[in-house]
């Protein structure tokens, strides 16, 4: 039997009763790729944004590397954020933060409130070493007459969207680099990027789980999302998990766990690594047509499925 074919009759019956939280689930999605390492036509980079669309409402996810890529491809596909109030910051790495300034300022003189209010992680802003950037870039950020908001957990943004706050690291996967340190209650340790959050969207089909880099793991996250939304199947997955240099071992483990929850669509971008999309997709047992690479450009639609971007 397939790993994808297995859904738990727990979570079926959760989807039929609908959402904990009472509100209704959403009835329209979609998250367009603006950042990533394939460029799909327009241009790549290591990093990760996306455009995410819920029932006509816009939301910024991640700004990208460096400075003007997303502006420009924003141009290219002749879209802009002008009415898009707000932006979610998963971390408070450059390649998920470095448009950010540039973004705001460029679309400012069309709409002030655009992009005005980031939401960031409980953690953004700790004392990295050697340095956190994102520290300097808030400063900048704000002086535009923006604002950042720290989430310390799960948080409603929008009927039937949440942010996660930072996920709790109940399985030790390890999806970070190791190669920073930070200063938390006056010590210093590894940097785990504890601020780590992810964006959960309850629909009719199952939970869509929008993910920059996926630091706290693919599988803390989506439990996570499962726990403080409701205990549906993940209809789809979308975005960076930091998987690139799994081996062998890893990639089954994180398969097997991934398999009870019913996962129907896996758009890997970013940091996801290609090879390892591959393996996992051989190990859930999905169609090239469901799981696939993310290019700039590249959506995902309710509905609809993946969508765009070339094959």
């Amino acid at each position: 039997m397939n790993l994808s074919s297995t859904i738990t009759r727990r979570a079926a019956l959760s989807l039929l009763a609908g959402a904990a939280t009472g509100a209704a689930p959403a009835r329209s999605v979609g998250v367009t790729v603006l950042s990533t390492m394939l460029s799909g036509g327009f241009t790549g980079e290591w990093g990760f944004a996306a455009i995410v669309e819920i029932d006509g409402a816009r939301t910024l996810f991640d700004t990208g590397n460096r400075p003007e890529t997303v502006l420009n491809n924003l141009r290219e596909m002749k879209m802009d954020l002008a009415g898009v109030p707000n932006v979610i910051l998963t971390h408070h790495h450059r390649d998920h933060t470095g448009g950010l300034v540039t973004l705001r300022r460029d679309v400012m003189g069309r709409d002030k409130r655009a992009i005005s209010t980031a939401f960031g992680g409980k953690g953004i802003l700790l004392p990295r070493m050697p340095a956190n950037d994102f520290v300097l870039m808030k400063g900048e950020y704000e002086a535009t007459g923006a604002k950042l908001r720290e989430i310390d957990k799960p948080t409603e943004i929008a009927p039937g969207a949440w942010l996660t706050g930072p996920v709790p690291r109940v399985h030790n996967e390890r999806n970070w680099s190791g190669a920073t340190r930070v200063r938390m209650d006056g010590a210093e340790a590894e940097d785990t990027l504890p601020e780590d959050q992810a964006l959960v969207i309850d629909t009719a089909q199952g939970l869509v789980v929008v993910s920059g880099c996926g630091h706290a793991g693919i599988v803390n996250t989506l439990t996570y999302a499962r726990k403080v939304v409701r205990e549906a199947p993940v209809h789809a997955v979308i975005g960076g998990f930091h998987l690139f240099d799994a081996n062998e071992e890893k990639l089954a483990w994180t398969a097997k766990q991934l398999a009870p929850l019913g996962i129907q669509y896996f758009l890997a971008a970013h940091c996801t690594g290609v090879e390892s999309t591959m393996r996992l997709r051989q190990l859930m047992g999905l169609p090239a047509e469901r799981m696939t690479i993310a290019q700039v450009g590249r959506r995902f639609e309710l509905g609809k499925g993946i969508v765009g971007g070339r094959s």
